[in-house]
């Protein structure tokens, strides 16, 4: 049986997060910034320990706030689906001050507007550009202890341009959305592509 996973990506602009997914997805990076401006729906499918699982991954513009109910997830198109999803990824840039705030904004509204009984829904936050460190603002181990001690989140630093630890970042998402065969200490994955060939939509 495939399991089937939604994942919300979201971040603030210029962070990489649509960079992420791309490297995954493609194994291919653009130095060239593009914008996002519209929801983007990805549709893959990963083999984890031998077990095949489809995800839906959705790539969000830059949101000022998190929708407070089902009536304005809706009504933003920008915003659809973003209530219902079962992990969020919130990705920052390790030399940006400010993209930290946002995703702490934002986490923080996650868990003040979900629906009731899905509180516990897993955040993962990911510092990417760890190929910039030289010029990161925050300590790794300052950012690392508040998220998983405090916050009580998964963290992950990866580069996007490199693709470094991008394929921890989607094992630990798999891991922690509480797939019971994903979660060995050295759990394969990999993208399976020609299960879902030509299965990107943009929307």
């Amino acid at each position: 049986m495939v399991s089937t996973y939604r994942v919300a990506v979201l971040g603030a602009r210029g962070v990489g997060k649509s960079a992420i997914v791309r490297q995954f997805l493609y194994n291919e990076f653009s130095d060239v910034c593009v914008p996002t401006t519209a929801r983007r729906l990805y549709l893959p499918a990963v083999v984890m320990n031998g077990h095949v699982h489809d995800l839906q991954i959705l790539d969000f513009p830059p949101i000022t706030t998190f929708p407070v109910n089902t009536l304005q997830e809706w009504a933003d198109a920008c915003c659809r689906g973003l209530r219902s999803v079962h992990a969020y990824i919130l990705v920052y840039d390790i030399c940006c001050f400010d993209s930290f705030e946002y995703v702490k904004t934002i986490r923080q509204q996650i868990l003040e507007t979900r629906v009731i009984g899905t509180s516990e829904t897993p955040i993962i936050i990911v510092g990417n550009k760890r190929d910039l460190q030289h010029g990161r603002v925050i300590p790794r181990w300052n950012v690392s202890h508040l998220v998983r001690k405090t916050w009580k989140c998964g963290y992950v630093e990866c580069s996007a341009k490199y693709n470094w630890h991008i394929l921890l970042l989607f094992s630990e998402l798999l891991k922690s959305v509480g797939c019971a065969r994903c979660k060995h200490v050295h759990a394969a994955l990999r993208f399976q592509g020609a299960l879902r060939r030509n299965r990107c939509a943009i929307m």
